[in-house]
């Protein structure tokens, strides 16, 4: 598969995180349904069962989705299963800065080029030229992942001159 290098940096939601964002979700889809087998008019009602189906829908795919992981090497960015979603290569910038549009938690890698789209709730989005990661992540990890993401960017620019031994985070 590609981008097999030797993994700088992997990080998965914590079991907690994980079940606490699948638990609320289930319990909103509960609701939904109960509002709309209350006594509101049919219309209410047809809208109030879809949205509680949709919502018990992404429900289930969190639970699917946050098993998987996101990876970095200094290939790749991909997930935990071998999804690649970008190359470090077409990487232009990292920005997890409070105007961005991004995860919770998380930051958007801005690309050179499209690479894809895709989604994996409560993991990463991809559309165009950004890529989301976060959600149910950890902040902390994040941060620590895009400081050495936009590191590695600069260092391939030749703004910054990095250790030619630099393996990550220990």
């Amino acid at each position: 598969m590609s981008g097999d290098g030797e993994i700088i940096m992997e990080i998965a939601p914590s079991e907690a995180r994980r079940w606490m964002a699948i638990i609320s979700m289930a319990t909103l889809s509960i609701l939904m349904f109960y509002v709309a087998i209350g006594d509101v008019s049919d219309r209410l009602r047809l809208l109030f069962a879809l949205m509680g189906l949709g919502v018990g829908w992404a429900a289930n795919h969190l639970r699917k989705s946050t098993v998987d992981s996101v990876v970095l090497t200094r290939e790749v960015v991909r997930t935990g299963s071998g999804r690649v979603l970008t190359t470090v290569d077409i990487v232009a910038r990292v920005d997890r800065g409070i105007f961005a549009v991004r995860p919770s938690n998380g930051f958007v890698i801005r690309l050179k080029e499209p690479s894809g789209h895709g989604w994996a709730l409560g993991l990463w989005w991809q559309r165009g030229r950004r890529l989301g990661i976060g959600g149910t992540l950890g902040g902390g990890q994040t941060r620590a992942m895009a400081d050495i993401l936009g590191a590695m960017v600069l260092e391939r620019e030749g703004n910054i001159k990095g250790p030619t031994n630099w393996r990550g985070p220990s």
